[in-house]
Formats: structure tokens, C-alpha cells, sequence
């Protein structure tokens, strides 16, 4: 088991690294999200260079101690557009330079969920920068969001092609109906304390390039240094939620509400309020959940059968903690994520069964310096399979790519509970691969003249 307590050994150059990088976002918050395509090169350089402004995460000067930030990412076609060399285009990532449509099919993104049923242009090529801006409240993410745009107005070959805006619901909840926001890891370096006890401070290479990640080793990293020092890469999805129908299937399958609460409950792994089956398995616990010295403070140790959290809910599928423990070759810390999913469009009313046609659902938007063995791993080996618990056949029950014929395991005594017929609750309207470039990086790229 992790233990909590072990110092910080590592110096991050705080000055150069986006805030956004390392900082939770806020709690209530505002945002909106903003795709641009670059017309002319000279134009994206100026862009680059007005975007500097960004601040750090250095906490003296950073954006979220006013309170809002601008986070700046690039896709691999917008280096392009900007005229990056091609030995430094071909030292990124693979899977970045692929793009997440291109690799659709190997994260179990089809039918529905396929990039030819994306929202234009998600995973296009006309996509090259994505700005993304958070704050706590509707009059500073304005000001914030008119710093941005007086990077790119009056800039005729740079066109803004999207726009998302995201709000946290009334319920502090996920349209889903469940606590969000629980369960980002502490990195080591940062100053920013995890919300696990138990869970040691990840190695700061795992989420920031130039530092030493959890195999002792540097990261891969794009070249120039200047380039890759201080950068990471993100993915960025935008997930429709099928509320309704998600609501449906539980009424139809449970015999009171509060069956229906905890057949919820135990398809995520925690109660709507946030206090987690392994802590509170039989009913819901609100001063649990909204503790958070609390509710992220366990592990899965004691409960190897499942019969309080079961092996296939959805957060103990993301983040199995110490259950896999004793398979030896499994090393969770390899795979953790930092999250920031937001919420977008309006919420369903308490007790509506019936779809009302609204596009709702999640931003999620992860960070972290290896595309392949973070996210994609978890992606198609612990959410979109059941192999690594036994159950090759099951998907996530709330995220995986389910087509009416999924089922879920509830562990119980005398004899175990299966859900049938699992359909997907949840839709993928699109996303990109996007590396975010430290600000000394922004400046290099302002520079460029080839």
C-alpha cells in the first residue's frame, strides 16, 4: 500500500508551466472552451505570442489566485500550421500525431461514437489551437475570456471554428447526478496536496515533461528542449450523456428508489453525494461525501470480492487503488490521470424518465505526459474490458462502449446480481490529442522563422 508523507524531492520550474496544468479548477465554476484554426502562418506566430501572457502555476502570480486562467493547447496540424521543423514535429508522441479520430477504433470510439458522427470539426484537421478558460463566477470568466480574445481579434488569419461553454450544475454534480471532482492525485513537486492520504505524491514526470516519471526515467519528450521542458500533452472529449435513459434503466430494474440509489451506487463505485462504497456500502452518507479529508481517504484491500464496491464499478475500474496489488506485474501509479472534466448543457429535472432532446454531458479533459500508457491503458484495458478483473466479457457500466448487450456484476450473498442488456449512457461527440507547451515553449513558437 502507498503511504502519504513522503517530501516533495523534486523542483518544478513553476514560472514556466501553464496553471491550468496543475491547478484543480474551482468550485463553483464557469468556463468555456474554444477551438481556432490558423490560416496564416505569421498570424498563428503572432497569436502565439499574444498568448504568452498566459500565467504560470507558479502560486504568487498565477491566474487562480485571481480567481481565473486561460490554459493553451496545440494540436499536431496547428504545429504544422505554424511552421515547426519536422525533426521537432517527429519527436512527439505517436499517438499524438495520429490524432484521437485517427485511433478511434482502437479506443472502442464506433457506431454512435465514431468520428464520422462527430460534431464539426472535432477531429478535423482545420483544429490547431484550443483555449480553454475557468473561473468561479460569470464576471471574471468574462474578463478573462476578453484577455483571450484580444490574442486572436484582429488577427484576419486565425478563425475561431468552436465554442463549448460549461458551468458547474446547481447540484455541484455531474448531469449523472454524482459528486464530481474527487480523486486527482498529488503531484510531487507541486505544493498541491492529493485528495488520498494513502496515496503517495505521483512523480512529476508522469504529468510534466523534463522530470523524472514513475519507471525512474525521463519521459519522451519533443525536441528542442525548449520546446518540450515544462509541457505536457491533454485529451480533450466531449461526452454526451444520456441522463434519461440512464435514469430508466435503473426504475426499471429496481423495486424503490432506493434500490434504484444503490443499483447507482454501485455501477460508479460512489453514492450521488460522493461518499464511497468502500467507506459507507449500504446507504448514502452526505457528511461523508462532502468531506473531502474524507471521502477519498480508502483502498480496496478488504473488500478483494467486491461485495462492498464491485470490481467492475466505474471509478474502481479508472483508479483500482491497491486492488490489483497482488497480480505483482500491475503498477497502478503507471496509469494515473489528472482530470478536469466540466459540465455542459442544462440539467435534467429530478424524475424525468424521458429524453427532452438537450445536448448535456461531460468535458473531460486529462493530462499527462504519456498519452498511450495513461489514458488509452485505461481507456481500453480497464474501461472498454473486464480482463484485468476476470471478467473479460463486461464493460464500465457507465462509460464503457455497451450496445444493449452489456452486462454488470453486482457481488452479493447469497448469490450474486447481473445487469443485463447494458445500452451506452454515454456518446462521444468528439475530442483531440493536444500538447500544451510551457510559456517559454509559446514564446519559442512565437519566434519560429522558418
Amino acid at each position: 500500500m502507498d503511504t502519504a508523507g513522503t517530501p516533495d524531492a523534486v523542483g518544478l520550474e513553476l514560472d514556466d508551466i501553464q496553471s491550468g496544468v496543475l491547478h484543480p479548477r474551482p468550485s463553483p465554476y464557469v468556463g468555456t472552451y474554444v477551438l481556432l484554426r490558423i490560416d496564416d502562418r505569421a498570424a498563428g506566430r503572432e497569436l502565439m505570442r499574444r498568448l504568452g501572457t498566459v500565467v504560470s502555476a507558479d502560486p504568487p502570480t498565477s491566474e487562480p489566485a485571481r480567481g481565473a486562467w486561460v490554459t493553451v493547447a496545440l494540436t499536431y496540424p496547428g504545429l504544422q500550421a505554424l511552421g515547426v521543423p519536422r525533426e521537432s514535429l517527429d519527436s512527439f508522441a505517436p499517438e499524438f500525431r495520429e490524432g484521437m479520430a485517427a485511433r478511434a477504433a482502437e479506443l472502442g470510439d464506433v457506431g454512435e461514437s465514431s468520428p464520422a458522427n462527430w460534431e464539426e470539426p472535432l477531429g478535423s484537421p482545420d483544429v490547431h489551437v484550443a483555449l480553454a478558460a475557468l473561473s468561479p463566477d460569470a464576471g471574471r470568466l468574462a474578463a478573462v475570456v476578453e484577455r483571450a480574445r484580444h490574442a486572436h481579434q484582429e488577427l484576419p488569419g486565425v478563425e475561431v471554428i468552436w465554442r463549448q461553454d460549461c458551468y458547474q450544475l446547481p447540484t455541484g454534480r455531474t448531469s449523472f447526478g454524482f459528486k464530481d471532482g474527487i480523486g486527482n492525485p498529488a503531484v510531487e513537486g507541486s505544493g498541491i496536496p492529493g485528495s488520498n492520504p494513502r496515496e503517495r505524491p505521483i512523480k512529476a514526470g508522469e504529468f510534466l515533461l523534463g522530470y523524472p516519471d514513475e519507471t525512474g526515467g525521463l519521459p519522451p519528450m519533443p525536441t528542442p528542449e525548449l520546446l518540450g521542458r515544462n509541457g505536457t500533452y491533454i485529451v480533450f472529449r466531449k461526452l454526451h450523456t444520456r441522463v434519461a435513459a440512464y435514469r430508466r434503466y435503473l426504475h426499471e430494474r429496481a423495486a424503490s428508489r432506493e434500490e434504484e440509489a444503490l443499483l447507482g451506487a454501485k455501477m460508479v463505485g460512489r453514492w450521488h453525494s460522493g461518499a464511497p462504497l468502500a467507506l459507507s456500502p449500504d446507504r448514502d452518507d452526505p457528511e461523508l461525501g462532502a468531506d473531502p479529508a474524507r471521502n477519498n481517504d480508502f483502498d480496496y484491500h478488504d473488500d478483494p470480492r467486491g461485495f462492498r464496491c464491485p470490481a467492475g464499478a466505474h471509478a474502481r475500474r479508472a483508479n483500482p487503488r491497491d486492488a490489483l496489488d497482488h497480480e505483482g506485474s500491475v503498477n497502478v501509479r503507471l496509469h494515473r490521470m489528472i482530470r478536469r472534466g466540466t459540465s455542459y448543457g442544462p440539467e435534467l429535472p429530478e424524475g424525468v424518465l424521458d429524453d427532452d432532446g438537450a445536448d448535456r454531458g461531460i468535458v473531460f479533459v486529462f493530462v499527462g505526459t504519456h498519452l498511450k500508457r495513461q489514458f488509452e491503458f485505461v481507456k481500453t484495458q480497464w474501461l472498454n474490458g473486464g480482463i484485468f478483473i476476470g471478467t473479460p466479457t463486461e464493460k464500465d457500466p457507465l462509460v464503457g462502449p455497451n450496445d444493449e448487450s452489456g452486462v454488470f456484476t453486482i457481488p452479493q450473498r447469497p448469490i450474486r446480481r447481473r445487469l443485463q442488456g447494458l445500452p451506452p449512457f454515454v456518446v462521444v461527440r468528439g475530442g483531440e490529442y493536444c500538447f500544451v507547451p510551457g510559456l517559454r515553449a509559446l514564446r519559442w513558437l512565437a519566434e519560429l522563422n522558418t
